[in-house]
Order: structure tokens, then sequence, then C-alpha cells
């Protein structure tokens, strides 16, 4: 009886209809395809790349050049002293010197001075030495006492007449010294600078004597020139050394 009487309850009920499972996922749309984007990527990437080979390639295309490390003036040689090597990236347009070349180079002369940290290039040199418009070149041979100790090129320096006739020999020379420069207390050459100075290695720096060449203005070389004929030139240091 029991039996019966659940199984007439159970018909009574209305049978509900099943339920997706939690687990279940609706059906997604197909993506859409943007060829367009796909393709920009890819040239993206190409150019990229080949960016990055180009730089590769200009990396590579270094050539060792001379760089100059010491101030030389106009009409001087290179000396090994005066340079060193460094890497640059090779261009045509740039007359550099190579440093295979530096021994070539060294038998020309600086058309102007060139100034430390400069890399040198072809324009800069030629076979004579050139002076600046205006500029004379005065050799002097001194002895000992008429000249600072550790003169150099490129040095700022004033030359006086010194000997036996002293100012008054200057007075004597007024017809060749008319630019101004010379004075009643001998000057002869304000602000000169040295071109040039023998090398220490010459046998005659050992006896005390010194050779150099100042370049002055070519109105005051004339009455530099004569002082020195007679060894009468005395050369001092001068501010903007």
């Amino acid at each position: 009886m029991k039996i019966q009487e659940r199984t007439g309850a159970g018909a009574g009920r209305s049978v509900a209809p099943a339920q997706p499972s939690v687990g279940d996922r609706l059906p997604t749309p197909p993506r859409e395809r943007k060829p367009a984007l796909a393709a920009l990527a890819v040239l993206l990437i190409l150019v990229g790349a080949l960016g990055a080979t180009m730089l590769v390639l200009q990396a590579g295309d270094r050539i060792e050049v001379v760089k100059v490390t010491n101030e030389v003036q106009a009409g001087e040689s290179l000396k090994d002293s005066d340079v060193t090597s460094v890497m640059v990236a090779e261009d045509e347009s740039i007359h550099y010197v190579e440093w295979r070349q530096l021994k070539t180079i060294q038998t020309y002369k600086a058309k102007s001075t060139i100034y430390p940290g400069t890399l040198a290039v072809g324009e800069m040199f030629a076979k004579k030495a050139t002076l600046p418009a205006g500029k004379a070149a005065v050799g002097l041979a001194l002895k000992e006492g008429q000249y600072p100790s550790g003169i150099k090129a490129g040095d700022v320096v004033s030359a006086y007449r010194v000997g036996t006739s002293g100012a008054g020999s200057n007075s004597s020379d007024d017809n060749t010294g008319s630019s101004g420069t010379s004075s009643s207390g001998g000057g002869i050459v304000d602000n000169a600078r040295v071109n040039a100075v023998e090398d220490d290695s010459d046998a005659t720096v050992s006896t005390g004597n010194l050779s150099l060449t100042l370049l002055v203005d070519q109105a005051d070389a004339a009455a530099l020139a004569s002082a020195a004929a007679a060894g009468e030139v005395a050369i001092v240091h001068v501010p903007g050394n």
C-alpha cells in the first residue's frame, strides 16, 4: 500500500525542462579577420630588421684617422708627438687623413693653426708653407739669456732690443720701425707668436743657443730682422700663453 501511494503522488507532478549545465558555453560568432593589419605588422618587422642591418654595416665601415693632440701653427709640420689615432665612420665626402698616411702628411705644412682635438683633413695642409695675409716669418738666433726657458711653438712673446747699443740704437732705427711698436724702452714687437722652435735633439741646443721663428706683422718685420742680425734681440713671454 505504501508503495502505491508514493507512486500515485509522484504521478501528478509536471516534468520541468532540463536546464543547461553550468560548464556549457554559448556559441561565439567567428572572429573578423583583418588582413591589412597583419600585412602592416609584417612590414614593420621587415623595416626594423633592415634598419638594424644597416646600423651594423655602418658600424663596420670604420677607418683609423689622424687626430691632432697639440696645437700646430701655420707653416709647421705634424710631429709624432702632435697626433694620435682614432676610429671614425668612413665618409667619402670628408677627406680624412688616414693613420697610414701620417708619414706622407708630415712632409706637408699646415695652412693655418690646427687646434688640439681636431681631426686632420687634407684641406688643412699644403706642400709649401704659407703665411696668413699680412704676416711675415722672421728667424732669430738667440744666445742663452736672450729667451725664456721652456719656450715652444705657439707661445705669445714680445721682442726687445738689447745689447751694447741699448735703447739708443732703437731711436736710430726709427725709419725701419715706424709701425708704432717700438718704444723708448726698447720694444720692437708686441704679441708675436712663436711659429717654430729648433728641436731639442739639435746639437746647438746643448750649447745654450736657440733658433726660432716668429710670426709678426709685415710692418714689424724689418725692425726685428735688423735687430736680430745685430744679435740685439731678447724674447720674453707675455700674457696670452
